[in-house]
C-alpha cells in the first residue's frame, strides 16, 4: 500500500477512550500517510473519561500505528490538552522521537507556527466549572452512542444522519460567543509574539482563518 508524503500532520481531539471517538476513520488515515512530522495537539486519549470497561480493539490500534510510525522516522509531538492534562507533568519528555509537551514551536518555509491545544483560554476547565465540565464530557459521551444507536437506525431505512453534537453546540449561544473570544485572544497572542500561524484544537470546529 502506498502512502502519501507529507511534510506535517497536526491531529486533535480524538479522545481514544471514549464512544465519539472515530478510532477505525482514524486508523485508516494514519496507515495511508508518511509524515516528516506527526504533531497529537491535545486530548488524544480521553483521561478524563477513561473506563478500564471501555477502551476498543481499535483504539488500542491507534496507538499501536503511533508507536510504528515513530519508530520508523516520523518525529512524533505529544501536545497536552485539559483531556489529557494528568501528563503535562511529564512535559519536555523526549524519548527518540517521541516528545511530549505542553506546547510546540515550528519554523517552516521562513514561517513561525505556534502549536497548542487552546484549553488554557478555556476557564470552564478551571476550578469548579471543571468538575461540571467533566460531568459534561461523561453527558456528551452518552449523547454520542445515542446518536450513534440513531443513525444505524436511519441508515438502514435509507434516510440520511444527523448530527446531536452540532445541533447542541449551534443552539448554545454562549458556545459560538466563547469560539470567538478564543480565536481573537489565541490571535492576539499569536499577532504579539510574531506567529505568522497558529493551530489550536479544543473547540472541536473546523475552521481556517486569516
Amino acid at each position: 500500500m502506498s502512502k502519501r508524503k507529507l511534510e506535517i500532520v497536526v491531529i486533535s481531539d480524538t479522545h481514544l477512550g471514549t464512544y465519539g471517538c472515530h478510532a477505525q476513520e482514524l486508523l485508516q488515515y494514519l496507515k495511508g500517510i508518511d509524515p516528516d512530522i506527526l504533531v497529537l495537539n491535545g486530548d488524544t486519549v480521553d483521561i478524563w473519561n477513561f473506563s478500564k470497561s471501555y477502551f476498543p480493539k481499535s483504539h488500542m490500534q491507534v496507538l499501536r500505528q503511533i508507536l510504528k510510525m515513530t519508530e520508523n522516522g516520523t518525529k512524533t509531538y505529544y501536545i497536552t490538552g485539559n483531556h489529557d492534562e494528568t501528563l503535562r507533568k511529564y512535559s519536555g519528555t523526549q524519548l527518540g522521537n517521541f516528545i511530549l509537551d505542553d506546547k510546540l514551536i515550528l519554523d517552516l518555509d521562513g514561517q513561525k507556527i505556534w502549536i497548542f491545544h487552546g484549553d488554557v483560554f478555556d476557564a470552564t476547565t478551571k476550578g469548579w466549572a471543571r468538575i461540571i465540565a467533566k460531568l459534561g464530557g461523561k453527558g456528551y459521551d452518552i449523547l454520542i452512542l445515542l446518536n450513534r444507536l440513531i443513525n444505524d437506525v436511519l441508515r438502514y431505512f435509507g434516510k440520511e444522519k444527523i448530527s446531536f453534537s452540532k445541533r447542541v453546540k449551534k443552539s448554545v449561544k454562549k458556545a459560538v460567543s466563547w469560539i470567538n473570544n478564543f480565536e481573537e485572544t489565541a490571535s492576539i497572542l499569536a499577532i504579539d509574539q510574531k506567529y505568522n500561524v497558529v493551530i489550536c484544537g479544543h473547540i472541536h470546529q473546523p475552521q481556517d482563518k486569516t
